[in-house]
């Protein structure tokens, strides 16, 4: 099964185009549904997956543009849905009476996120489970509580996410900043509903510098540097370049300008950057 012959959005300037184009593709009623998934399932019948895949491209648009927010192209986040979407597909067993949308849902977001993991995590953030959590769940939990102001959060807020949440509040404050664009300022101003406006280093408790703190949050990231380094002598040089321009590059290139410098499919550099992290991310474990 390949994506090849889906719609594809090259750019971001034509998402309205390719949401058009999606919408020609007919729903399914729930027997039409059964039947060609009983066809793909029991036959490999390639032109059922196609209509099960071309029916619910809505859905997985609908669920990537949920994650916009993160920063990364749009075009990409849609790509990652579609292949969640075609593993859904592959996947589906349809006697076992669940809708093939109930059943997508989960492998599309969990494609989309490993794909923005895979962004993120490299050199952006932490990976350890509470991390992750708080990475998907903060921009969920401001909207809900309607702390959408820009800059840092009060500190009420970001005490009640870190409650919610059950992660330091030091860590909401951080990766707020991240996914806001970068560290902000302790001089910038705090929202507030009267005229009391406070800097954040107003709120901040002078104990004192914590020298010996400093050097060894110094000291790790000089060592997860390191072993970045040594990792990536583990790849080719063709995986090394595309993971430098992908994502350790201050400007990401996107899957389409790559397949263009290699020649190659867009399938085939993701392909290869999802086998690239593999090995990274094994090589790091090693190195542990």
């Amino acid at each position: 099964m390949s994506n090849s012959n889906l719609p594809t959005l090259s750019s971001d300037s034509g998402l309205a185009r390719y949401l058009q184009e999606i919408r020609k593709f007919p729903m399914l009623e729930p027997e039409e549904e059964f039947m060609l998934a009983k066809s793909w399932a029991e036959h490999g019948d390639s032109k059922a997956a196609h209509r099960l895949v071309t029916s619910h491209l809505r859905l997985a648009a609908k669920i990537a543009l949920g994650y916009r927010g993160y920063g990364l192209p749009t075009n990409e986040v849609i790509s990652e849905a579609n292949v969640g979407l075609m593993q859904a597909v592959k996947r589906f067993e349809p006697e076992k009476g669940f809708k093939l949308a109930t059943y997508a849902m989960w492998w599309i977001r969990a494609s989309i996120q490993e794909y923005v993991l895979r962004s993120w995590s490299l050199v952006k953030m932490g990976t350890t489970s509470a991390q992750k959590k708080l990475f998907f769940n903060l921009r969920k939990v401001k909207g809900r509580i309607g702390a959408l102001e820009d800059g840092d959060l009060k500190p009420e807020t970001v005490s009640r996410i870190a409650s919610e949440l059950k992660v330091p509040e030091d860590e909401v404050v951080s990766m707020n900043r991240r996914m806001a664009g970068g560290d902000s300022s302790l001089n910038a101003r705090i929202a507030s509903d009267g005229d009391n406006d406070a800097e954040w280093q107003d709120w901040l408790e002078d104990e004192g510098a914590d020298h010996v703190q400093s050097f060894e949050a110094e000291e790790e990231l000089n060592l997860r540097r390191s072993l970045l380094v040594e990792a990536m002598s583990d790849l080719n040089q063709r995986e090394q370049d595309i993971i430098s321009w992908r994502q350790l590059s201050d400007e990401p290139k996107t899957l389409e300008e790559l397949s263009k410098i290699f020649q190659i499919s867009r399938e085939r550099v993701r392909q290869i950057e999802v086998r690239a992290f593999e090995k990274l991310r094994k090589s790091i474990k090693t190195f542990n």
